[in-house]
């Protein structure tokens, strides 16, 4: 009897957890949550540069998108590249602007699907200047002085070097991976870092001569040239990382397909519009967006480990 009694809670308890799963889907499914409807939608950006500076400059997307949308949109900043994350997460934030990096860990906590990623023009190295390509990767860069005396990789070794947080891709996971391969150890061989907020900050670090390098995209030396004449006379790349994909934009891991497909066409329609390509331009310098998907990010899902693996 008791066997029978047994046999009869283990069937229920097998019965029940199927029919959990069928009606609610398996914790990670985020698929199976995507039901989100927005009544209003909060769009938020990462601090790449000076962050008051570039809330004002897209702070006009907030009229493009409620034309596109017909809901109120509230454009922000972040404090910094994991507030985002964390704020998609617990829906505070409908879309983001994610770095690779940014994408690939919300994307992880099942709190971010990718829609689009942006399109740059290409930039010629040393030269720093644009050419005429659009691409959908860019490049990290190990920046330094001229006249530092630095001239490879390892003559890093015990230097200041000015990075992003943590979780950047171009300020962070990728020099530091590569520099790993090159049997540098950025915690192990002397180094000390200086987290800085935005790229324009850790240009500027290595002409003020606060930092001897810092990592940075190619080519945030533009960022600067309007204050600083002659900041491609006086520093030079050192390094450049392999293809970064370009960032994404990205949603909260419940919203709808049908919500998913809008803010798709809405972006991309507004980055092909005069007035909109004007203001992505003039906050990260995209130039429009193209479809994307999540197994172009496994490079950097690659280089995270190789980060942790080094550290």
């Amino acid at each position: 009897m008791h066997r029978n009694l047994k046999r009869l809670l283990i069937g229920l308890t097998s019965t029940l957890a199927a029919a959990t799963l069928m009606t609610f889907g398996h914790p990670g499914d985020v698929s199976a949550k995507s039901t989100y409807t927005p009544k209003s939608l909060t769009v938020q950006f990462v601090p790449s540069s000076n962050a008051s500076s570039i809330e004002a400059k897209a702070k006009p997307l907030e009229g493009l998108l409620q034309k596109q949308l017909h809901v109120p949109v509230k454009v922000s900043v972040s404090t910094n590249y994991n507030t985002i994350v964390e704020a998609m997460g617990s829906k505070k934030v409908d879309v983001g602007f994610l770095p690779p990096d940014g994408y690939v860990q919300a994307h992880k906590m099942n709190h971010a699907k990718v829609l689009l990623q942006a399109l740059r023009y290409g930039v010629d190295e040393p030269s720093g200047k644009n050419n005429k390509k659009l691409v959908n990767y860019y490049r990290s860069m190990i920046l330094v002085k001229k006249d530092s005396g630095i001239k490879s990789l390892k003559d890093l070794k015990g230097k200041k070097i000015a990075v992003q947080d943590t979780t950047s891709t171009a300020g962070y996971i990728f020099p530091v991976a590569e520099l790993a391969k090159h049997g540098v150890n950025i915690k192990k061989d002397n180094i000390k870092t200086v987290t800085v907020t935005g790229h324009d900050q850790g240009v500027m670090s290595v002409v003020n001569g606060n930092t001897d390098a810092a990592f940075v995209f190619a080519d945030a030396r533009q960022i600067v040239q309007k204050d600083v004449k002659d900041v491609f006379e006086t520093t030079k790349p050192l390094y450049l990382t392999n293809k970064i994909p370009n960032d994404t934009i990205s949603v909260r891991g419940d919203m709808s397909p049908k919500w998913q497909k809008k803010i798709s066409q809405a972006f991309i329609k507004i980055g092909k519009s005069k007035d909109g390509r004007k203001i992505i331009k003039s906050v990260y310098s995209h130039e429009g967006y193209a479809p994307a998907k999540d197994s172009t990010f496994n490079i950097i899902r690659k280089y995270d480990k190789q980060v942790k693996d080094a550290e």
